[in-house]
């Protein structure tokens, strides 16, 4: 009799394999530019944080769609992975979920893994990502629309559902689907569980720059916007590390903070907000990096990894542990 894991493995596969004559068939496509994709809505007083005082300037009122509210519950964990992907990304979550991000690699530590989704325009995507949940149980969906413009709501999805449903946890790594992490070292070297857990703390590949004025650019950013002609230092997106006290606080600083399009940016002006300064790490990557395995024991992140090459890597660190470099 074939086991509970395999049927639904097959599920997923069936699920997903009958959708390729959908997706594959030329359609209409939207393009999300300007300013960002907010429903207006009245505000839900009673969603979450009431004993803030004044009206918010960005109330982040959307519901979720899909939510794993339990998935702290039993246990506080010492890190929860969230992870901003977009729905035709299935075979990425599925190689995170069987490499790096498999909450049961360390019994020691307590890890959850969480995918971040808004929607999409496309309801069959929808109702794929729906099912895929009913699956795996670690999906969390809000109703605004999915897209690169969307980022920042999509980042504050996150920091509003660790600050509601997991406030316990002591740290949280922020990330894309097409990044590999070594969690060893994140959890080992970086965080170590047997030390005291930090406060008001935030790391990864820091940046200072200033905005980009010319319009062809996919990180424009209108001087009407965002004024200042420098940033404040901000943590490159494709990874970062913080305490999960800080989720909250940047939750709320966001409420009435300006939205704005650029993600890792904008959790940059609302840490400046805070007198939080991120430090510098030289072992998150922002961009690609060949691969060998002594350079790969050395980082905590890398940027531009393909599924394929995800389980390359992991299977290659994994089954060489007795290896020194």
């Amino acid at each position: 009799m074939p086991s509970k894991v395999s049927c639904l493995y097959l599920l997923t596969v069936v699920c997903w394999a009958s959708a390729l004559w959908y997706l594959s068939v030329s359609r209409p496509s939207t393009s999300f530019v300007g300013q960002l994709n907010i429903p207006i809505r009245k505000v839900n007083k009673n969603s979450t944080f009431t004993n803030i005082r004044t009206r918010s300037l960005n109330p982040h009122d959307f519901d979720y769609v899909i939510n794993e509210a339990k998935k702290c519950e039993a246990e506080p964990p010492f890190l929860v992975i969230l992870i901003s992907t977009t729905h035709k990304e299935f075979d990425a979550r599925q190689a995170i979920r069987e490499t790096w991000g498999d909450e049961s690699t360390f019994p020691d530590v307590r890890v959850v893994t969480l995918f971040l989704l808004g929607l999409s325009t496309d309801t069959v995507l929808n109702t794929m990502v729906e099912q895929e949940s009913q699956i795996f149980h670690d999906i969390v969906v809000e109703d605004f629309i999915d897209s690169y413009h969307n980022l920042t709501l999509k980042t504050l999805m996150g920091m509003r559902w660790m600050a509601t449903f997991c406030s316990k946890a002591q740290y949280i790594l922020k990330t894309d689907s097409d990044i590999f992490v070594n969690m060893e070292n994140l959890i080992y070297n970086l965080l170590k569980p047997t030390t005291k857990p930090r406060r008001r703390y935030f790391t990864g590949y820091v940046i200072n720059g200033g905005p980009i004025r010319d319009m062809r650019s996919k990180w424009y950013m209108p001087r009407d916007l965002y004024p200042e002609s420098k940033y404040p230092p901000f943590c490159s997106g494709t990874g970062y590390v913080f305490s999960a006290d800080v989720a909250e606080l940047i939750y709320k600083t966001s409420l009435h903070t300006r939205l704005l399009h650029l993600e890792d940016v904008y959790v940059g002006v609302c840490l400046r907000k805070l007198g939080i300064h991120p430090f510098q790490n030289s072992g998150f990557n922002h961009w690609k990096m060949a691969y060998s395995l002594c350079r790969y024991r050395r980082v905590v992140t890398v940027h531009q990894i393909s599924p394929e090459e995800m389980h390359r890597i992991w299977n290659d660190m994994t089954s060489k542990k007795h290896l020194k470099c």
